[in-house]
């Protein structure tokens, strides 16, 4: 008889969430919460119909290596190259910090050395499964705070693997081979991973591109999921986590054309494989224990979660961040993460911990996880009253200077720019090129020096509060625009924006539809959807096929816009008329030719042409330095540049046009 068991708890797990998420959902907590407390609620602790968290461990195990595949496709290897400095110091400094406290703390208690320096490295790493999900959740992975997050967690990711290989070392087992033996093993690990690394690059791609030339999806995905799960085990040969191997997976086959496409295959089943994952660590909590000795579980967790804010905070303040980005971070690295639980299990046969130290962490640690979300969400505030309370003693970085007080002083019936990343620059640019004065407010230290070097003035700041668009004249601006990645953050913008400038027209880029609603009510004029807009391109480039005319396909976009996109949502009737045109044949009978070097119309005019009666095309209007003519002028002649409006049937047209082109063309 086949063993249902594996079945049965899957069953268990995803019929037990069902209306546990739904709750989170209407009580608008993030559905990690849910899963959390689902392992609670069916772990031993709780209803014991899982009886023993090891009958998920493989589970488990499945889960996390699926959503670090995924986090890998993410990020990409150019992005860690990128942030290198962010990732180097920030990371390095939050590390070497939490491990020196460890060794500190552990020796001051009399535990040995190499088990405090254990206890340490568990509790230094952060949760790269959880934060980058509630992140992306709430719109804030491209915002400066969760950049810096993410660069430490990703340097932390990146330690597992020596840290791994130092547990030996740290357990005492093979004292007799000493520190020779530890170099030997760390330099064939690394090695191993990075010929993993560099071969990887180019097998997938070589394998990809073969691949994609079968034209078939599913042997595509086939091929994506077996990299996965090959470069998991090649790791786990090396010594490693099947974690790090699907990580480092995920990062090589980002690099290549297929990332995307991968990364839209793995999605899907995101939700399954992290309800998996969190679901064991909820059934991890022993409320056994914590009716038993709540001052030590709870007592625990907390003093982990406060030293982890502000030694984070601190490592990324030695970064050069401001504190209250820095503190935003920090406490959204303040839990215990999936990799301390990797590690705790490699650890235990290995006797690195004492007495029932493995039960006491693993529900600290499942403690500090489930209270992740809230910490997040409370961080922006917690921030704010920790900038107010510092204001007064400590001294504002050098960037924060006179300078920016006095940004765009004078000005009025000008435009502000809030976020001055690709869409925000380009913006820029062009309210420049139109004449209008623009000034420009970002929290990327980097980004607002590119704006000072583009000539433009610059605040370095949170452009959603009252104060800092002050700076910028905003009471007196004609427009302001929001151009940030936080769907949070935008929202109390425009609030902000329209308290300070009630006549300012406010306008919105956001990620999200139901976002539209909440904006205009706050006072937002003007709401542009990313991807809608990228929808009416499309349509607007499709109709341009039909040769339809500009103004009509003008006409129709505003349709569609001023009933906020509800002919894309489906929520409205389509009422556009553009079959009358075809009809009618009108988008045949009009062509805009522009008058070349060369041609024959050059020093002519329409009547000199005889060109009614040569090609039986008529000229309505000519475009002349800019500026239409419409009226009979005997004296006007073509110039190379000028633009004819002429109607006529397509065979009429097309013998104009020649006129208009270029003798040897």
């Amino acid at each position: 008889m086949h063993d249902l068991g594996v079945l049965r708890d899957l069953a268990i797990i995803a019929g037990s969430a069902l209306p546990v998420v739904a709750l989170a959902h209407r009580l608008r907590l993030p559905q990690l919460v849910g899963f959390l407390a689902v392992g609670v609620f069916i772990g031993p602790s709780g209803l014991a119909l899982i009886p023993d968290p090891e009958a998920v461990a493989a589970l488990s195990e499945i889960g996390v290596v699926l959503l670090l595949f995924e986090i890998g496709l993410e990020l990409s290897l150019s992005n860690v190259l990128r942030w290198g400095r962010s990732v180097v110091v920030a990371g390095g400094a939050q590390m070497a910090g939490m491990l020196a406290l460890g060794v500190a703390v552990g020796t001051a208690v009399d535990i040995p050395l190499g088990r405090a320096f254990f206890y340490g490295a568990l509790v230094a790493m952060s949760s790269t499964a959880a934060v980058t999900k509630l992140y992306a959740d709430r719109g804030e992975l491209d915002t400066p705070h969760g950049r810096e997050a993410v660069s430490v967690l990703l340097f932390q990711d990146l330690c597992i693997v020596p840290l791994m290989a130092l547990l030996p070392l740290l357990a005492a087992t093979g004292a007799g081979s000493g520190m020779a033996a530890f170099w030997t093993r760390m330099l064939v690990s690394v090695g191993a991973m990075a010929a993993l690394v560099v071969g990887g690059r180019v097998a997938v791609r070589w394998t990809l591109d073969r691949v994609t030339a079968e034209r078939n999806r599913d042997l595509f995905t086939l091929c994506v999921g077996f990299f996965a799960i090959g470069t998991a085990l090649v790791s786990a040969a090396a010594g490693f986590s099947l974690a790090i191997g699907a990580f480092l997976a995920g990062l090589i086959i980002s690099e290549s054309e297929y990332g995307q496409q991968a990364l839209s295959d793995v999605v899907p089943f995101r939700v399954l494989f992290s309800g998996v994952f969190f679901t064991s660590i909820g059934m991890l909590l022993n409320l056994s224990l914590l009716v038993q000795r709540p001052l030590l579980v709870v007592g625990a967790a907390l003093v982990i979660v406060a030293v982890k804010t502000v030694v984070a905070s601190g490592a990324i303040v030695l970064r050069g961040r401001p504190p209250e980005t820095a503190l935003r971070s920090g406490l959204g690295l303040a839990q215990v993460g999936e990799f301390s639980f990797v590690l705790a299990a490699a650890g235990l046969p290995l006797g690195l911990f004492a007495g029932d130290d493995y039960q006491t962490f693993l529900s600290v640690a499942a403690l500090s996880l489930m209270a992740t979300p809230f910490l997040i969400g409370a961080a922006r505030p917690a921030a704010e009253l920790a900038a107010g309370w510092m204001a007064g003693t400590v001294r504002r970085p050098a960037h924060d200077t006179e300078e920016t007080h006095t940004a765009a002083a004078g000005y009025s019936d000008h435009a502000v720019v809030i976020g001055y990343g690709v869409a925000g620059r380009y913006l820029a640019r062009m309210l420049r090129a139109a004449g209008i004065r623009c000034a420009v407010i970002d929290q990327n230290l980097e980004l607002v020096r590119q704006a000072r070097a583009d000539g433009l003035p610059a605040v370095y700041g949170d452009g959603t509060r009252h104060a800092l668009l002050e700076r910028v004249a905003g009471a007196h601006a004609r427009i302001i625009v929001f151009a940030i990645p936080s769907s949070m953050e935008e929202r109390r913008g425009v609030a902000a924006a329209r308290g300070l400038a009630p006549a300012a027209r406010i306008v919105v880029r956001t990620r999200y539809v139901r976002a539209i609603e909440e904006l205009k009510r706050l006072g937002a004029d003007a709401v542009v959807v990313e991807e809608f807009e990228a929808s009416l391109e499309l349509f607007k480039r499709a109709l341009e096929g039909y040769e339809i005319p500009a103004g009509r396909i003008a006409h129709e976009l505003d349709a569609v816009r001023g009933e906020h996109y509800g002919l894309l949502r489906g929520t409205v009737t389509p009422d556009l008329s553009l079959d009358t045109l075809q009809h009618l044949g009108i988008h045949d009978a009009l062509e805009l030719v522009e008058v070349e070097a060369g041609s024959a119309a050059v020093d002519e005019n329409a009547r000199t042409l005889d060109l009614r009666r040569r090609t039986g095309a008529i000229q309505v209007a000519v475009v002349h330095n800019g500026a239409p003519i419409y009226r009979r002028d005997d004296a006007f002649r073509y110039s190379p540049g000028d633009t004819a409006v002429l109607v006529g049937d397509r065979e009429a047209l097309d013998a104009a046009t020649a006129l208009f082109r270029a003798v040897d063309r």
